[in-house]
Formats: C-alpha cells, sequence, structure tokens
C-alpha cells in the first residue's frame, strides 16, 4: 500500500495504518536503505533526506517508505509529517535489527494527540527519533504523552 489517504477519525485508525505501512516498507527499506551503526547516525542521515509538511485539512495521510522516498504524495521526496516519519524510523529500526522500539504519542489532552514520534533502545539506551526535532533526543513538552510498545 503505497499511501494510505483516509478522512481523519481517530487514533486508532492511525494506528492500524502505520503498522499496514510499516509492513508493506520492509522489504524496500532493507534493500534501498543503508546500514547505521547506532540510533544517531540513523537519525541524522534520515533527518537530511526529509522535510516536513502538514497532512492536507481533514486528511491522514501516511505513506510508506518507498512511497515517501520516490512517489511521493507532494511530488517532492522526502516530504511527509510525523507519522510518515515515525513509519520511517520504525521500518529502518525493523531493518536494522533493533526491534525494541515505542511510539510516543503527545498531545494537549488523553483523547487528541497531536504528534507522535518513535523511541528506539539500542545496547540498553532509548533514543527519541523525532525526525521533526534538529537532534537526536530532542523532543517538545506536551502535557500528556502516552508510550506504545510495538
Amino acid at each position: 500500500m503505497a499511501v494510505l489517504v483516509t478522512p481523519y477519525t481517530d487514533i486508532n485508525a492511525t494506528m492500524k495504518g502505520i503498522r499496514i505501512q510499516v509492513i508493506d516498507s520492509i522489504a524496500w527499506t532493507c534493500d534501498n536503505l543503508p546500514k547505521f551503526s547506532n540510533p544517531e547516525q540513523m537519525f541524522n542521515q534520515l533527518k537530511s533526506m526529509v522535510t516536513y509538511r502538514n497532512d492536507p485539512p481533514g486528511v491522514e495521510l501516511l505513506q510508506s517508505v518507498p512511497t515517501l522516498f520516490t512517489q511521493n504524495y507532494w511530488g517532492v521526496p522526502g516530504m511527509g509529517d510525523c507519522d510518515c516519519f515515525s513509519i520511517l524510523v520504525l521500518t529502518s529500526c525493523i531493518a536494522q535489527g533493533w526491534n525494541d522500539q515505542r511510539i510516543i504519542l503527545a498531545g494537549r489532552s488523553k483523547l487528541a494527540p497531536v504528534h507522535i514520534w518513535t523511541e528506539v533502545k539500542y545496547n540498553g539506551k532509548w533514543y527519541s527519533m523525532d525526525l521533526t526535532q534538529p537532534f537526536v533526543n530532542s523532543t517538545r513538552d506536551y502535557k500528556f504523552t502516552q508510550k506504545l510498545y510495538v
């Protein structure tokens, strides 16, 4: 599934869509993205490959990794938002064999998250991999956060 475009309904639908896009992205990511020595190197390389852009109004746009880089919805390789970037990081971690991951949902209320990013545990330490931020392990403060282990 290259691009999953649906009206935004709820976070559960979004999480199911993310799961589908990650599964569909694994083979392409293993074949086309480099191997990384550590999460910081991965973050820096992936960060240099993406450009942030909000979803269209009222739409939840979830791009698989090959779509993000080849047949992008916006016509610009690497252009997406935080959930597209989370799909990229989750899939890249799986391709590296780094399988201890969690998704962070954040927002102003428990029921309405407005941001998502991924954390990966590597050599016993958690690394925040929010590609909307300038550096690995940097995050914005939110009133509510929820950690979902994947």
